[in-house]
Parts: C-alpha cells; sequence; structure tokens
C-alpha cells in the first residue's frame, strides 16, 4: 500500500520520537509553535531555536533508558522495562550525564552520516494500526517540524553524537515494538521492557543486519560499506559507555580540589574500598620487604 508524504514523514518523526516530545501528550513546544510565521524574515529560524532543547531533552531521556538498561535502579526508568532495582543504579550514578560528555566530546558526529541514516530508517507505521501523537497538527505545521529538524541536521558542521544515537534507538525501538511510539516517558526507547531493549541492539549488532544492509546502499562511496562496521561499534560502544559510566566516580568527583565528595555508586555497589580511599599501603613504604637491589 501506499502512503502519502506527509503521512510517511509524520511516521517517521514519531518513530524518532521527535512528534511526541514536541507536540503529543505533554508535549515541549508551546501550542502554536509551529504555525506558519509569513511575517517574520525567517520563520523557519525561531522554529529550529525552540527545537534544540526539544531534541536535547529527547536525547536525555533516551539515553536514561539506556543507561538502566545497564544498570538498573530505584527509578522510573527501570521500572518502566520491568527491572526495578533497590540498590542505587545508573541514575543515581550521573551515567547518563557522563554518555552526553562522552558522546558528545569522543566522536562528533558528521551530517554525512547522519542524514542517510534518517533516509534509510524513514519507514512507516501506517499499516501497523498504531495510533500516531499530534495527529491534531495540520499539514503546514507538520511540515514546519519537519524542515526545522532538516535545518539542524543538513548543515555543514557536525552533530553532537548524543543526538543521532539516540534517534537511532528511538527508530530501533520502534521497529521491536511499534507500539512504544505512544506511553509514558518521552521517548520510545524508554518505554521498551528490557528484552525489548535488548531486540532492539540485536538488530543493531547482528552480523546479517538487515538494518546494516538497508542503511549501507544510502551512502555514497567512500561511506558505503563501512557503515555497519561503524554502526556495530556505535552499539557496543553504547552499551560500553553505559556500563562504564554506572562504575566510574564521574558523579561526585570534583576536578577542582580532585577529591571525591560522596561515596560513588559503583563502590557501593562492587563493596569496593569499604572503609573510603587510603593514601597507600604499608607493604609501599620505603623498599618492599627491605630490599635495596635486584638481581637476575
Amino acid at each position: 500500500m501506499s502512503h502519502s508524504p506527509s503521512l510517511g514523514r509524520r511516521a517517521f518523526l514519531a518513530r524518532l520520537g521527535l512528534l511526541g516530545a514536541a507536540v503529543g501528550a505533554g508535549g515541549l513546544l508551546p501550542r502554536g509553535a509551529l504555525a506558519p510565521a509569513a511575517a517574520a524574515p525567517d520563520p523557519l529560524a525561531g522554529v529550529v531555536g525552540l527545537l534544540r532543547p526539544v531534541l536535547a531533552e529527547l536525547a536525555r531521556d533516551t539515553l536514561n533508558g539506556l543507561s538502566v538498561f545497564a544498570t538498573p535502579g530505584p527509578d522510573r526508568y527501570s521500572a518502566a522495562q520491568g527491572t526495578p532495582s533497590d540498590t542505587p543504579g545508573a541514575l543515581e550514578a550521573g551515567t547518563t550525564d557522563f554518555l552526553i560528555q562522552a558522546l558528545d566530546n569522543f566522536v562528533p558526529f558528521p551530517d554525512q552520516l547522519a542524514k542517510p541514516i534518517g533516509a534509510a530508517l524513514a519507514t512507516g507505521l501506517a499499516d501497523t494500526g498504531i495510533d500516531l501523537p499530534g495527529l491534531d497538527l495540520l499539514p503546514g505545521e507538520l511540515g514546519t517540524l519537519d524542515r526545522a529538524l532538516r535545518a539542524l541536521l543538513e548543515n555543514d558542521a557536525t552533530i553532537p553524537l548524543s543526538l543521532p544515537a539516540a534517534g537511532l534507538l528511538n527508530l530501533l525501538g520502534t521497529q521491536v515494538n511499534p507500539a512504544a511510539v505512544n506511553g509514558p516517558l518521552l521517548s520510545p526507547f524508554s518505554r521498551l521492557s528490557y528484552a525489548e531493549k535488548a531486540r532492539a541492539f540485536a538488530l543493531l549488532e547482528g552480523p546479517d543486519s538487515d538494518l546494516v544492509a538497508l542503511l549501507d546502499v544510502h551512502f555514497p562511496q567512500p561511506l558505503k560499506e563501512s557503515v555497519s562496521g561503524l554502526l556495530k561499534f556505535v552499539a557496543g560502544a553504547l552499551i560500553e559507555f553505559a556500563t562504564f559510566g554506572s562504575y566510574t566516580e564521574f558523579a561526585v568527583f570534583d576536578p577542582r580540589s580532585k577529591q571525591l565528595t560522596a561515596r560513588p555508586v559503583g563502590w557501593r555497589l562492587t563493596g569496593y574500598q569499604p572503609h573510603g580511599p587510603v593514601e597507600g599501603w604499608d607493604e609501599f613504604i620505603g623498599y618492599y620487604q627491605g630490599r635495596r637491589e635486584v638481581h637476575d
């Protein structure tokens, strides 16, 4: 069955999580923000400015869902995936902030990669019978939102990696469970169960992934056939960063004083240094076991 471009873009924006985050129930854009403003010199500029914090909040919510996938805790994201815990987890460890800083400062994401990923995954939800958020938007308002997103992605600068990473997780999440376009929390990926999140990563990491094959055909040379390796690296790095971040001192380390301000969550979970940091060990004061020289 063929669908109108408007319906296809609505489905894509819903899968990305943007439609619900911007104008769905509890949406972050003020009512009327997408109405055409023909009198303005650049009608799109204001919408782009409003969209930036929406995308940042959507990325943060998505990465909250990723963080608790690695280390569940006593939070609503862990409860949503069905693995609540009485012990502190990723959110208490500041893992989402760690992820955002690591992703955005580790590898900037060129728009040559972001745009084809979006094009390759822009398949619709029209045949699923799932209600899409923002159905009361007029075609002109939907077009404004779509063009504002394109204006953010299609530029000469690099894009913070946290944004396309979150978008990719949401697109994969709605492939696993199309109903995740609606529900509590802000992002589709965060609405998935623990098992569904695992299946989303399996789509990205699988050796014969149809997703990877689909993406490869949308890239020009010399990027073609290298995207599968990049995405598999991203998939592994996301899990590794989320797990590593939960067990570091990131959230409680004061870079100015070089001191911890509290006991790190990872130390509490593992029982590391139960009596607090030590400045050294007696065995290593002076020469070890009184030795003054060594011989072959």
